[in-house]
């Protein structure tokens, strides 16, 4: 893919609303990130990915679209889907199985957050990592 002058790259794919295809995005992401040298990221950006997509798929409705953009300050993750309901933290217990994604997200990644959609139902829920691209060590937070 090539660089825009401002070195700024992006990636968007529609994703299926079926659990199976989230496998083929979070090694999209990976093989995005390593393309972009910038491997020493793609663990947790692997897993988030999977957790926000889980959460959409799930949860939200189609279309949902994943969108990955580098630029010059780091990394920004988005999963767009068009249900109505807003993700929100549950209280869980030390045995629950699921419910934690957003935990997860908030703790792997600098910033996140949720927009709403204007127009139409739905929302974009991102998670963004914060550092200068050709950064060769991993973020510290």
């Amino acid at each position: 893919m090539p660089d825009t002058p401002d070195t700024s790259r992006t990636v968007c794919r529609d994703v299926p609303h079926d659990p199976s295809a989230i496998t083929k995005i979070r090694a999209l992401v990976d093989d995005t990130l390593t393309a972009w040298t910038l491997a020493h990221i793609a663990d947790d950006m692997v897993l988030v990915a999977g957790e926000l997509l889980a959460n959409a798929v799930v949860h939200g409705d189609a279309p949902v679209t994943l969108s990955l953009r580098a630029g010059a300050d780091g990394l920004r993750l988005e999963v767009t889907d068009h249900g109505p309901g807003q993700p929100r933290h549950l209280c869980l217990d030390t045995d629950a199985l699921h419910g934690r994604g957003l935990t997860i997200v908030e703790a792997l990644s600098h910033d996140s957050g949720v927009i709403p959609l204007l127009d139409h139902p739905g929302k974009t829920v991102w998670a963004r990592w914060r550092f200068p691209l050709g950064t060769t060590s991993r973020p510290s937070s």
